[in-house]
Order: structure tokens, then C-alpha cells, then sequence
């Protein structure tokens, strides 16, 4: 099988603005991500990570940078599109990877009020 460029989606939200709650919040959710699709940083092309606009006390990238290896994988950050009725204080990320599994192997991440956005995944 060929390598191809697949998306691995992850959610969580965090009870506060603070750089503490986002930092945490952002470094579980992608030890998770890593950790069951079996990742390396070579494997990543990159990763884009948005919040929603009630968060704002720190870049949620500065916790994937932590992880050993990672400085050099490009990273994003982005708001979220604010809508009406949308889940709050909610980080989101898009990893960006080079694999031979099929995109229906990537296994996808969502954390605390983050399931309810993609029930069928994050089973």
C-alpha cells in the first residue's frame, strides 16, 4: 500500500480560560491522539488547532511543542468559527499525517464536552 496524507480530528474542552487549563487540556488530547495512532513527528506533516473565541489566555500549539521531537512539525492556530449555540470553551485539532492505513483506520479523539460533537467517533 501506498502513503498518503490522512486527517486525524480531536476535540476537548476545558473549564476555564487559563494557560494552565488549555495547555493541559491541548497536551492530553494529543498524548491521546499520538498514542493510539501510533505517531511519530516524522509522521506528521502538520497540525492545525483552533479554539473558540472565549478562549484567549495562551496559544494551545505551545503544548504540542513540549512533546519531545515536535519542534520541528509546523503547527497552526486558528479561532473558531463563533456560532450561535456552538459548544464553548472547546479546543480543536487537525493532524495532518503520512500513513499507509486506510482513512477509516485513523482513530479519532474527543475529550469531555468535546463528544458531543462527533458521537459516532469518539466511541
Amino acid at each position: 500500500m501506498s502513503t498518503s496524507v490522512r486527517g486525524i480530528r480531536g476535540a476537548v474542552t476545558v473549564k476555564e480560560n487559563s494557560t494552565e487549563a488549555i495547555l493541559n487540556a491541548t497536551k492530553d488530547l494529543m498524548k491521546q491522539i499520538v498514542e493510539r495512532n501510533h505517531l511519530q513527528p516524522e509522521d506528521v506533516v502538520s497540525v492545525l488547532l483552533t479554539m473558540t473565541p472565549d478562549l484567549t489566555a495562551c496559544f494551545p500549539a505551545k503544548a504540542v511543542r513540549s512533546f519531545p521531537g515536535w519542534q520541528w512539525v509546523p503547527l497552526m492556530c486558528a479561532s473558531e468559527v463563533a456560532v450561535e449555540g456552538a459548544l464553548e470553551h472547546c479546543i480543536r485539532v487537525l493532524v495532518h499525517v503520512n500513513t499507509d492505513k486506510a482513512q477509516s483506520e485513523m482513530i479519532h479523539v474527543y475529550l469531555g464536552e468535546a463528544v458531543r460533537l462527533r458521537p459516532d467517533l469518539a466511541g
